[in-house]
C-alpha cells in the first residue's frame, strides 16, 4: 500500500491472507534537496540510504527497485506485486467505499481537488506513478471519508446559504475515516460484543486528531469538517474557531487567504499556543519542567476532547465503549487520564495502574466496575488498505 504526502511516500508490502508484512518503510524530501528512504530491510534491519529523485515517479521506482533488489528485497520481481492500494484523503460525496481505479474514479478524485488541495493531487500523483510503472498492475483507492458517509444530514449540514451545499459542496466530510472503521470493529471483536449493536465513541489522537461516533457499526457524527482542520485542538491545527476571530485577524494584519490557511493548519494548535512544539512528548517534558505554558496547552488539548467525548454520548444517549487510538492516543496515558477525570457522570471508572502500564498494547484501562468500557486499541490503517484492496481485486464486498 502506498501513502503518498507532497514531499513523501510511505509504503507497505503486505501478504495480506497471511497477514504477514514483508517490507515496509518511506521516502523523504520528494522534490526537494536531499531525499532519501528509510526502511527494513529482509533481516528486520532498519535502514537508511540517499536517493538521486525528484519527484514521485522517481520515489516509487526506488521503493520497487529496492523491493526487488539482490541485497534489500524480498521479492524476485515485479510481478510478485499483485495490486497497490492507495490512501486518497477526500473523496467528496462520490465515494462510500474503497473502489477500484480506473479513468472515471480518477476524474472524480481530481473533482475534489478544489476541497482538498493539499492532498488530493499528491494521492493522485502516487496513483499516476504506479501507472507509469506497473501499468498492468490493478489499483485501489481508499478513501479517508467513506467511512463518514453514513453520517445524517443534520449531523454532515453546515448552516450556511443551502446554495453553498447545492453548488459548492461544502458540507462536514470528516477524515481518518479508515482508521475509526478499523478501530471501532476491532475493539469490538476484542471485547467480543457484536459491532451492529455497541455505541462507541471513537478517539483518534494523534498530531491530527478526530472523534467519530460509532453507532451499531455505522458513522453518525466526527469532528473533522469540509476540511481536517475543524475539530480538536491538534499539533499544528487550530481545530474549532469563531470564523469572526478569522476575519478579525486577517483585516487587522492584512492578511491573505494563503496566509491564514497556514496559520490555522502550521502555526496553530499546541505549537502555536505553547510556543514550544507540536510534538506531545515535548510538551510533557516542558510540563513536567514547570512551563505554564505547556500546561495549559495539555488542559486546552483534553477539554476539546473531553467535550465531544460528552457531546457524542448525548448523540447516542450513552456509550458502551470508549477507544483510544493514534500516537498520542496509544501512548499518552496523562492524557487518557485527564479525559477521562470528568466522565464519571457516564459511569465511566478507569483503572489508573492498567492505564499508566499501557503504552500501545490493546488492553481494557477501565475497572471491571465502569459501566463504560475504556479500550486502547493500536490503529491500523495500512491492514484496511490491504484487506479492502484484495477483497475488491478479487471481486468481493470491502
Amino acid at each position: 500500500m502506498l501513502n503518498c504526502g507532497s514531499s513523501s511516500v510511505k509504503y507497505k508490502l503486505i501478504e495480506v491472507k497471511a497477514n504477514k508484512i514483508l517490507a515496509e518503510g518511506g521516502i523523504e524530501k520528494v522534490g526537494l534537496p536531499g531525499p532519501f528512504i528509510k526502511f527494513k530491510d529482509k533481516d528486520g534491519k532498519k535502514r537508511k540510504m540517499d536517493l538521486d529523485i525528484t519527484d514521485h515517479v522517481g520515489a516509487i521506482k526506488a521503493i520497487l527497485d529496492n523491493l526487488t533488489s539482490a541485497e534489500f528485497g524480498c521479492i524476485g520481481s515485479f510481478n510478485e506485486i499483485d495490486a497497490v492500494g492507495h490512501r486518497v484523503v477526500h473523496g467528496g460525496e462520490k465515494f462510500n467505499k474503497s473502489v477500484l481505479i480506473n479513468d472515471e474514479v480518477v476524474a472524480m478524485i481530481k473533482e475534489c481537488y478544489g476541497i482538498a488541495p493539499l492532498h488530493n493531487p499528491v494521492n493522485m500523483a502516487g496513483i499516476d506513478a504506479i501507472s507509469a510503472v506497473l501499468p498492468e498492475v490493478p489499483q485501489v483507492a481508499v478513501f479517508d471519508t467513506a467511512f463518514h458517509q453514513t453520517m445524517p444530514a443534520k449531523a454532515y449540514m453546515y448552516a450556511l446559504p443551502y446554495k453553498y451545499y447545492k453548488e459548492d459542496h461544502v458540507r462536514r466530510y470528516g477524515f481518518h475515516g479508515t482508521s475509526h472503521r478499523y478501530v471501532s470493529k476491532r475493539v469490538c471483536d476484542f471485547l467480543n460484543v457484536d459491532y451492529k449493536t455497541q455505541r462507541v465513541i471513537c478517539c483518534h489522537i494523534g498530531n491530527g486528531g478526530s472523534i467519530t461516533a460509532v453507532e451499531n457499526g455505522r458513522s453518525i457524527d466526527t469532528s473533522m469538517g469540509l476540511t481536517p482542520t475543524e475539530g480538536l485542538m491538534m499539533g499544528t491545527r487550530c481545530g474549532d474557531l469563531d470564523p469572526g476571530a478569522i476575519l478579525f485577524l486577517m483585516v487587522k494584519h492584512n492578511l491573505s487567504a494563503k496566509d491564514m490557511l497556514a496559520i490555522v493548519n502550521k502555526k496553530s494548535g499546541m505549537l502555536g499556543v505553547t510556543e514550544i512544539s507540536s510534538d506531545m512528548r515535548e510538551i510533557d517534558q516542558a510540563r513536567a519542567n514547570g512551563s505554564e505554558r505547556a500546561r495549559m496547552g495539555l488542559d486546552m488539548y483534553c477539554h476539546r476532547i473531553t467535550k465531544y467525548v460528552g457531546a457524542y454520548a448525548a448523540e447516542m444517549n450513552g456509550a458502551d465503549i470508549i477507544v483510544f487510538t493514534g500516537g498520542v492516543g496509544e501512548h499518552q496515558a496523562d492524557v487518557r487520564e485527564l479525559v477521562c477525570s470528568t466522565l464519571g457522570f457516564m459511569g465511566v471508572e478507569l483503572d489508573k495502574e492498567a492505564n499508566n502500564a499501557n503504552f500501545g498494547e490493546e488492553q481494557v484501562i477501565s475497572t471491571p466496575e465502569s459501566k463504560v468500557k475504556v479500550v486502547v486499541i493500536p490503529t491500523d490503517e495500512e491492514y484496511m488498505i490491504a484487506h479492502d484492496t484484495e477483497a475488491i481485486v478479487e471481486g468481493r464486498e470491502p
